[in-house]
């Protein structure tokens, strides 16, 4: 059974969720997709199941605003919904509660946020070593702590999340070391300030971190993590405004686990699969596709929202969220173009006021090509193939001019993960090492499966009585 609507959301966080409220608002047939239980995403994710936690700060506040205006809006939500397929003209197909799904519309929204990004070091592979992400997921969505006693580690301002969020739930954070410098914090302070509330909910942040006296290394890097069968230790030392390693003195802490992560990448494989135009944007993150204000494609009747399309955050994520949902309304004829200009001028107002901020943001977790640089050639880059530096060193210097002939040479980035955790770094690693630029060695060349899915569940259940069998040929 194929459900059809007039326009497909795929993914529930902020902004896919604002789209499917704006699309619906405004009269179409919406179904909005997501993989988790609940809508709200990474940012303003929900408790587990029935886990109660005590909702407390202001993205568990606007998460339960948007869930609260979802449950009473007319979009059907089909959660828990894992899409392995993306087909022109707009199909999905996937993997459910009761096996295999597929939907199909003329409009599709994709809003399938980001992923983090780690930097490769020595030991990134040891059990208890997590992403920042990972990490706010088990917090918040689970009040669980990442250990006993954690090193939260990298660039950017879930490095402060992250540890507050320990310190709250009664953890001990052995040290927060941050790439960047006092001063370069200080740098960031006009821009920053441009969202007072979001200023001081990092302001929060920082007091809680202080009232717990933890050790804050400020431009330093994790060297390496150490330890035989999970993480034991991890040895920080000084880096450059770079992020390259610099002489210094080393410092050792004791752990069981490394919070670690250094910025976010657009998962933006949706439009990567219908062949949409890309550019290469480093301040966004990566590659992201090309817009227009409304978030447009370049595939008509295509559109993409939030983090997908390049580092913004939450806020920014559902204004945007709004505008792609009021675009597939207009494009289907729902909206006049006097009330779609009418809606969208006010979000496009809120959109450019939150930019300076979000710029900052981003700017503090962009890829650092030094700190690329700087990985031992014997480190993993692709954990899913075990694929080192010197491996894709070797590719190239084989012959490989772009990451996907380097991925043929060394399977790197055909794992369960499909190359989104060594997608980024492992083309930059291709990209210095032909000296050219990142549009030249390009991304992967997208493909379905687009997330891992149990073959059994697709297949269904039958018996050889249900395989149909073609009369004999004729004698």
């Amino acid at each position: 059974m194929i459900r059809r609507a007039d326009c497909l959301v795929l993914g529930a966080g902020p902004a896919g969720t604002e789209a499917a409220l704006a699309a619906a608002e405004a009269g179409l047939d919406v179904v909005l997709i997501d993989e988790q239980a609940d809508a709200g995403g990474q940012g303003w994710r929900a408790p587990l199941g029935s886990l109660t936690l005590p909702r407390k700060g202001a993205d568990a506040e606007a998460g339960d605003r948007l869930r609260s205006r979802l449950a009473a809006s007319g979009v059907d939500r089909r959660l828990g919904r894992r899409v392995w397929s993306v087909g022109g003209a707009f199909r999905l197909d996937a993997v459910g509660p009761d096996g295999a799904e597929a939907y199909e519309a003329p409009r599709l929204i994709a809003a399938t946020g980001a992923h983090e990004r780690v930097v490769p070091f020595p030991g990134w592979t040891l059990p208890g070593v997590i992403g920042l992400a990972g990490a706010t997921v088990l917090l918040k969505a689970q009040a669980v702590l990442p250990g006993r006693r954690v090193v939260v580690a990298g660039a950017g301002p879930l490095l402060f999340a992250v540890a507050a969020g320990i310190v709250a739930k009664g953890g001990t954070v052995a040290a927060i070391v941050d790439m960047d410098g006092r001063l370069a914090w200080a740098r960031r302070l006009p821009g920053l300030a441009r969202r007072l509330d979001l200023l001081k909910e990092g302001l929060g942040w920082t007091w809680s971190i202080l009232g717990a006296r933890v050790p804050f290394l400020a431009g330093h890097g994790v060297r390496c993590a150490t330890g035989r069968s999970e993480v034991e230790a991890v040895i920080v030392g000084p880096v450059d405004a770079d992020g390259a390693p610099i002489a210094g003195p080393e410092r050792r802490f004791a752990c069981d686990a490394l919070a670690v992560g250094h910025g976010l990448v657009p998962g933006g494989e949706v439009p990567k699969i219908l062949r949409a135009a890309h550019l290469y944007d480093r301040l966004r993150g990566g590659f992201i596709p090309e817009l227009d204000p409304y978030g447009r494609t370049t595939i008509e009747n295509l559109y993409a929202c939030g983090d997908g399309t390049g580092i913004r955050g939450a806020r920014p994520s559902a204004a945007a969220g709004r505008l792609a949902g009021l675009a597939a309304a207009h494009d289907a004829g729902r909206l006049d173009a006097a009330a779609f200009t009418a809606l969208a001028e006010p979000t496009l107002q809120v959109l450019s006021e939150y930019r300076p901020f979000a710029d900052t943001v981003a700017g503090a977790m962009a890829l650092r090509p030094a700190q690329v640089a700087a990985i031992d050639p014997a480190t993993v880059v692709c954990r899913c193939e075990d694929v080192s530096r010197a491996e894709i060193d070797a590719a190239v210097d084989a012959g490989a001019s772009d990451i996907n002939q380097m991925k043929h040479f060394t399977r790197c980035g055909m794992g369960p993960c499909q190359g989104r955790m060594c997608g980024d770094v492992a083309a930059e690693l291709v990209a210095q090492r032909r000296g050219v630029t990142r549009e030249t060695v390009g991304y992967w060349t997208q493909r379905v499966p687009l997330r891992p899915v149990p073959f059994d569940t697709m297949i269904g259940s039958f018996d050889y009585a249900d395989i149909p069998i073609p009369p004999p040929a004729p004698l």
